[in-house]
């Protein structure tokens, strides 16, 4: 009579430890599936950045083609634009390069149309940050920057946000920049200025680095590692269940 009853109960048990394997096998493989798509984009987003850096420049967005920017199409395009820097106006951003830590030096450019678009100048160490020690460095009259398009970055840096009321800027936020700094219209982008050296040796430019993080390889085979790995343990228990049921 035990006997029966405990056949009778494992039978159900071993169909819903069956469910629950194939439910955690297909999910576990579809999240590997996901990261092998991602991979997949990643490359293609990596091959397409590296074509615009390599590029030619061309003129830097004007202001009708603002509100059509887009990260994935605009995004470390090799630009090129003029105007008159306000060196009066420029933002100190914080920065941790291959130099050291110091600043980015942010620099409006006012065009001939009265818009402005900041330049990242370069970077300057800490020691710099007085503008009198790198007085040799800003060029009178109009100038003309070849750099990379970077999109605004809004809010500040990891755990620290931008403070412009006590001028303290952990990211090179576009919009709050230019409200501090009581610009014109601005471009909703920045120009990361290239290595051409300016008077003095700073800022020094040219230290965009585009790196991008691709782990999707490893977190594909973990994923069908773990898929693998479930499908073993459930064969195992509705196996084992088996065949105590069938003693």
């Amino acid at each position: 009579m035990n006997t029966g009853r405990s056949s009778r109960r494992a039978t159900p048990t071993l169909v819903a430890v069956g469910v629950l394997t194939l439910v955690v096998v297909v999910a576990f493989a579809a999240l590997g599936t996901w990261q092998v798509q991602r991979r997949a984009w990643k490359h293609d987003l990596i091959a397409r950045v590296d074509a615009r850096i390599q590029a030619d420049p061309v003129p830097a967005p004007g202001r009708a083609d603002w509100p059509a920017l887009d990260v994935g199409t605009d995004a470390y395009k090799r630009v090129v634009a003029t105007g008159t820097f306000a060196y009066d106006r420029e933002t100190l951003v914080q920065a941790v390069t291959e130099l050291g830590g110091g600043f980015w030096v942010m620099t409006p450019l006012v065009g001939a149309d009265g818009s402005t678009i900041l330049v990242n100048r370069g970077f300057v160490p800490a020691q710099m940050r007085d503008a009198a020690t790198r007085e040799i460095g800003r060029r009178a009259g109009e100038g003309r920057v070849t750099g990379l398009l970077r999109l605004s970055e809004p809010g500040g840096g990891f755990l620290r946000r931008n403070d412009p009321a006590a001028d303290r800027w952990y990211s090179r936020d576009v919009a709050a920049i230019a409200a501090s700094r009581g610009l014109g219209p601005t471009a909703p982008y920045f120009i990361d200025a290239d290595a051409e050296p300016n008077p003095g040796g700073y800022p020094v430019g040219g230290l965009t680095v585009v790196a991008f993080s691709d782990n999707h390889l490893v977190y594909a085979l973990t994923w069908y590692a773990l898929a693998i790995m479930a499908a073993a343990g459930g064969a195992y228990v509705i196996r084992d269940g088996m065949r105590l049921r069938d003693a």
